[in-house]
């Protein structure tokens, strides 16, 4: 494939993740003003806050579903491009709030435009790039453009917040969808016509969608492992603007200290994808993604300065991102049926990603305020991810199984069954 489609497609779509990003985490850097200018600063602040940073995650978590569907009627180039315009419009009027209502329902509009956004990159992926080219397309397109903007958007936006206020932090980042992504997607994107390897016979081929075409059991387990990942990520992403001030970082220290996890994320991603395709032991790799990030954060009680909570933070968040989601995608393809492939994904991302992050921006928000301590939250999210990564590990065992039960059954029976 040609290299122009890397920057077209691949590069375009990067920048278009990194700038929704930014949509997404902007709330988490102005949250203090905000919550100052829309009265719900003091006593509420911990279970306001918890509302307006999760209600994105609630429309986003209904939208997967509702992307999934858009991806079967739709051409993925128009799709994209309307979200990014809805959702751009919603981050301006963000910066025009003047109660928490409105506040809420522009940040609902945002995740559920986004939602029906992410399954929209699989199809590009699928339709412009090799099957011997995914694994890479999807790094580029997905994992690089949410990583590099929460590893550098926190010191982007701290200091533009600081100097201008919340209200010009969402002006600017809403602004960038409409000025750049918009006119960038028209020019470098494609119609999925055009697609050097897009299926035609995919429809004719899509076969009912079934619990067995899901994977069965197993798929349970993937879906409890997500949502603590989910939980996870979130719960730290949230939060982590104000868990870095509350441990003694402020300004400039402040947004470096909350980009770093990512940074580290973003490093560790290459060493940690070579030894998983070297090794082939994605389940394992993955799992203690799960596991050790989980005991780091319980530790966070036991070491007292602001750089040691950093630390073991930077660690559990950049070994978890580099070595469980590189490998998560690959292992549902592996045991779900080709034609379930895009619910399956709509479903664990929705219930993972949205539900999860649901849940635990209201756990570290609702234990602060009960504690006084966002460290609570952290430990607790520690202990459900451990029980994901147990969750991940059983997955391995039942899929073996189930997997060796299929090879010693004859053909002819297969075909009967």
């Amino acid at each position: 494939m040609s290299n122009s489609r890397w920057l077209s497609v691949g590069g375009s779509l990067m920048v278009g993740l990194f700038v929704a990003y930014l949509d997404r985490i902007n709330l988490s850097v102005g949250l203090p003003a905000v919550s100052r200018d829309l009265g719900f600063a003091g006593d509420q602040f911990g279970v306001v806050s918890s509302w307006v940073l999760t209600t994105f995650l609630i429309g986003y978590c209904l939208a997967n579903v509702l992307g999934g569907i858009l991806t079967r009627r739709y051409d993925p180039k128009t799709t994209v491009m309307w979200c990014v315009a809805i959702w751009s419009v919603s981050t301006v009027l963000t910066g025009l709030a003047g109660s928490v209502a409105v506040l809420l329902f522009c940040r609902l509009i945002l995740g559920v435009t986004e939602g029906i956004y992410w399954p929209q990159q699989s199809r590009f992926a699928k339709g412009w790039f090799a099957p011997s080219e995914l694994a890479r397309a999807n790094s580029l397109i997905q994992y690089y453009g949410q990583f590099l903007a929460l590893a550098i958007g926190f010191m982007i936006m701290t200091p533009v917040y600081d100097a201008l206020g919340w209200k010009m932090l969402f002006y600017i980042t809403g602004g960038i969808g409409l000025v750049l992504i918009l006119p960038l997607y028209a020019k470098c994107l494609r119609p999925e016509s055009e697609a050097p390897y897009i299926d035609v016979n995919a429809e004719q081929e899509r076969g009912r969608l079934t619990f067995k075409s899901l994977g069965g059991v197993p798929f349970l387990f993937l879906i409890f492992t997500y949502i603590t990942q989910g939980m996870l990520f979130w719960g730290i992403t949230l939060w982590i603007p104000l868990v870095m001030r509350s441990i003694g970082f402020t300004g400039w220290g402040q947004a470096i200290a909350s980009s770093v996890p990512y940074l580290a994320a973003v490093i560790l991603a290459i060493p940690m994808s070579m030894i998983s395709d070297r090794t082939g032991k994605r389940v394992l790799i993955a799992a203690l993604g799960m596991l050790i990030p989980g005991v780091l954060l319980i530790l966070l009680p036991t070491v007292d300065s602001g750089i040691a909570k950093l630390a073991l933070i930077t660690v559990a968040l950049g070994y978890y991102a580099s070595s469980f989601t590189p490998n998560i995608w690959a292992i549902i393809q592996e045991t779900v049926e080709p034609q379930a492939i895009g619910p399956a994904s709509g479903i664990i991302n929705g219930l993972g990603a949205g539900g999860g992050g649901t849940l635990a921006g209201f756990l570290v928000g609702l234990l602060y305020r009960s504690t006084g301590s966002y460290m609570a939250g952290f430990v607790a999210l520690g202990t459900l991810v451990i029980l994901g990564g147990i969750s991940l590990l059983i997955y391995g065992r039942i899929a073996v199984g189930v997997s060796q039960r299929r090879e010693a059954t004859p053909p002819t029976q297969l075909a009967h069954s």
